[in-house]
């Protein structure tokens, strides 16, 4: 089962999101909070995803961010919001998400992108608009991308390519014939010659450079 912490002040969110998860055979959520409950709580439940509001009154949602993230064996978090153009989708990537939601996600879409979050994999809204990508890319958190890029091998760059479509190791390594090992291993090397942290801003740099097609994937 995939254990979900669902974080968010309003309680017809996490209602709604308790519902839709619940009903999916594989997918438990443990624990539906508000803010100022959150990290006792993640720490208590132990999940493997957790869906965070970025904009919460009791508490700021990059504060939860950032203790969970710093703690030991965090899980997984991804931000929940109703804007695809907020101001605080830089800091929250840089913080250590690994997903961007808009709260009206389709529910039959839900539990596949909290399967995908569990298994390695990014989810970024569509809706996250060319705006936010360049100026997450432009604020100094990385150098230009393409001299980068440029350095991967060929196999490291398919890798990119299908890493920045949001899906997982075990997805990854089933369309490309190879152990999930070896794809742990080339997702491992890409990072660190991307100069990057996660697989959200490798994802980032993937759409930056052009290796989606027009308007990008991720």
């Amino acid at each position: 089962m995939i254990r979900v912490v669902i974080v968010d002040d309003e309680a017809l969110i996490r209602s709604g999101f308790t519902l839709i998860l619940n009903a999916a055979p594989d997918i438990e959520v443990v624990a539906a909070v508000s803010g100022g409950r959150a990290v006792a709580e993640i720490g208590r439940s132990r999940p493997d995803v957790v869906l965070l509001d970025i904009r919460m009154p009791d508490v700021d949602g990059l504060t939860v961010l950032r203790q969970v993230r710093a703690a030991p064996h965090p899980p997984v978090v991804a931000i929940l919001t109703t804007f695809d153009t907020d101001e605080y989708v830089s800091a929250a990537l840089r913080l250590g998400a690994v997903g961007f939601l808009l709260k009206d996600t389709d529910p039959e879409h839900l539990a596949h992108q909290v399967r995908t979050l569990a298994g390695d994999g990014t989810v970024l809204s569509a809706r996250v608009t060319r705006t936010v990508v360049d100026g997450y890319l432009a604020n100094g958190e990385r150098p230009a991308t393409y001299p980068e890029v440029s350095r991967l091998t060929g196999r490291e760059r398919d890798v990119l390519e299908l890493l920045a479509e949001g899906i997982s190791n075990a997805e990854i390594a089933a369309r490309m014939h190879l152990s999930a090992g070896t794809v742990k291993d080339h997702v491992s090397a890409l990072l660190t010659k991307l100069r990057v942290h996660n697989r959200v801003q490798a994802a980032l740099v993937a759409q930056r450079a052009g290796l989606l097609g027009p308007g990008g994937r991720a």
